[in-house]
C-alpha cells in the first residue's frame, strides 16, 4: 500500500521509536521485561506537524532491527526531505543524521508524550488498531501492516480518493498468489 514516488515528510517532523508486543509460536508467553527486546517488535515513526503544532499531517512507520544510529539514519534519509527539522527525544542515535536539522528535546521529568505528542498519539492508535483489527501482529508481515496503517491514516480526510489510490498502487505491482500470502511465519 505504498505509493511509488511518494514525497518525503517536510517541515517540522516528530520522530520517535516504540515497541510493539508480539509473539511467535516459539517465544515464551511472557516477553522480556523492561528494556529487553524479547517478544517485542521495534518500530520507528515520523509525523509531520501541521500549523505550528495544531495537528498531525502525514506519517511514516517502519520496522527496525535495532535503535542504532545506522538504522535511524537510514529511516530518516528515506522518509524525511532534505532540510526538514526532526524533533526527537534526544536519543543519541538521531544526532548527526545527514540532510536534516535535528531538534532534540531531552525527556527527563517531562513525559515523552508531552514533548512529542503527535508521534505518541500515532503509536497509541497503531497499537489499538493492531489489537482491534488483527488481534496482535506477527513479525512475518509487520511492514505490510505498518504500510496499511500509514495508507489509511494519510488518507483519512479523502476516503473517496483512497480507493482510487489503492487501485493505482495495485496495478503497479505484480500479483501475489495465495500461497505467497500465507507463507509460514518467519523463524525469529
Amino acid at each position: 500500500m505504498v505509493a511509488p514516488g511518494r514525497s518525503a515528510l517536510a517541515g517540522l517532523v516528530e520522530v520517535d521509536e516504540t515497541e510493539i508486543v508480539c509473539r511467535s509460536k516459539n517465544d515464551p508467553l511472557t516477553g522480556g521485561g523492561g528494556r529487553s527486546h524479547q517478544g517485542k517488535i521495534l518500530v520507528v515513526g515520523a509525523v509531520e506537524v501541521e500549523d505550528g503544532g495544531a495537528g498531525p499531517g502525514r506519517i511514516r512507520l517502519s520496522q527496525l532491527p535495532d535503535y542504532s544510529a545506522a538504522s535511524l539514519h537510514a529511516f530518516i534519509k528515506t522518509n524525511l526531505a532534505r532540510g526538514a527539522t526532526a524533533k526527537t527525544d534526544g536519543w543519541s542515535g538521531y544526532s548527526g543524521a545527514p540532510g536534516i536539522n535535528h531538534d532534540p528535546h531531552i525527556v527527563g521529568k517531562i513525559a515523552a508524550h508531552i514533548v512529542l505528542p503527535w508521534v505518541h498519539r500515532i503509536f497509541s492508535n497503531l497499537k489499538v488498531w493492531a489489537l482491534g483489527v488483527y488481534h496482535g501482529l506477527r513479525r512475518n508481515h509487520l511492514q505490510s501492516y505498518l504500510d496499511e496503517f500509514v495508507f489509511r491514516f494519510n488518507r483519512r480526510r479523502t476516503r473517496h480518493a483512497a480507493f482510487r489510490s489503492l487501485l493505482g498502487i495495485a496495478t503497479a505491482h505484480p500479483p501475489l498468489s495465495y500461497k505467497m500470502l500465507i507463507l509460514p511465519e518467519a523463524k525469529a
